[in-house]
């Protein structure tokens, strides 16, 4: 059965085939309005999301589906064993994305084999972002071919992780500013394949990293744990300042375009921390396409859907 983890079992021309159909559904969403009619997606959250649930539901909807959101706060996880609570879960649903504190419970759940199962953002990858990334990458530079050089800059995490295979994958030069790497979300063996691709650079030189890309992109440098009601929790606050003080030479702002490749397009998963990762100058500027990759996490989750359903 097909699941949609990591990418780390995903090869080129999948991905490749994956976005060019997002970019036909997209263009002719009436012609797949009905192809998930009487399906139920089971939407799992583990921890809170916007995009994730809009697109996934959203995406359902157009479909011709139904889909369920399980917030697991309010079910009876807590209360059972695990297993025996996400088998009889899948039960219900044709397809299941599930948001999960830890990847470990995702696999979990793909192992099974009942349902095709994809991780809609754990600690270690976020598949959907990155393959809707390349989607919004495609579209704005003409084709995936096109795209010779995508910069990461901030902390190494679970989004920056699947970007990198994937666009790895494809041959795109990836380039990490990275001053630190958060600790849970390190995969050794999704490191050690794309840095056998030869396409991965590691530099905290903004000159060298942004001069010449294609697309510059930036994530939080913060965990949503670090807050409440978004105040800092007193227990985090050391990590807090220690954060803002590593990364604020590496902020995604205008000048930093105007000094280095004024013609760098700006990404952004959100949300957008402004003022810390990225100001309102790159969110809003002529270059910046962060809202389109907002949109089309709704276009590839339909797509990846299908995909995984083999329609």
């Amino acid at each position: 059965m097909k699941h949609c983890l990591h990418l780390k079992d995903w090869q080129a021309n999948e991905i490749r085939a994956v976005i060019e159909r997002a970019i036909e559904i997209k263009k002719k969403p009436a012609d797949y309005a009905d192809v998930l009619k009487n399906k139920t997606l089971i939407m799992l959250f583990q921890k809170g999301s916007t995009r994730t649930r809009l697109s996934f539901e959203a995406g359902m909807t157009q479909l011709g589906g139904h889909a369920i959101f399980l917030d697991q706060k309010t079910t009876q996880f807590a209360l059972t064993d695990y297993r025996d609570e996400i088998r009889a879960v899948m039960r219900f649903g044709q397809i299941m994305m599930f948001r999960a504190k830890e990847y470990k419970n995702v696999e979990t759940a793909a192992s099974f084999n009942q349902i095709p199962v994809i991780d809609a953002c754990s600690e270690k990858y976020h598949p959907c972002q990155a393959l809707g990334d390349l989607l919004t990458m495609a579209e704005h530079s003409g084709g995936l071919d096109k795209i010779k050089k995508v910069v990461w800059l901030g902390i190494e995490n679970n989004v920056c992780n699947t970007l990198k295979l994937a666009c790895t994958k494809l041959g795109i030069d990836f380039y990490l500013v990275s001053p630190k790497v958060h600790e849970i979300s390190i995969d050794k063996e999704l490191n050690t394949m794309a840095d056998a691709t030869g396409h991965v650079h590691k530099t905290l030189d903004l000159k060298e990293a942004i001069t010449g890309a294609n697309y510059v992109h930036t994530d939080t440098w913060m965990d949503m744990e670090f807050f409440t009601d978004g105040k800092v929790l007193p227990g985090h606050k050391a990590e807090y300042d220690r954060r803002i003080e590593l990364f604020k030479p590496y902020q995604l702002n205008a000048a930093l375009l105007e000094k280095y490749n004024p013609d760098v397009k700006i990404m952004h998963c959100m949300p957008c921390h402004v003022g810390y990762e990225i100001t309102s100058d790159a969110i809003n500027h002529p270059n910046s396409v962060i809202f389109d990759q907002a949109e089309n996490r709704m276009h590839i989750q339909k797509t990846i859907m299908l995909h995984l359903l083999g329609l």
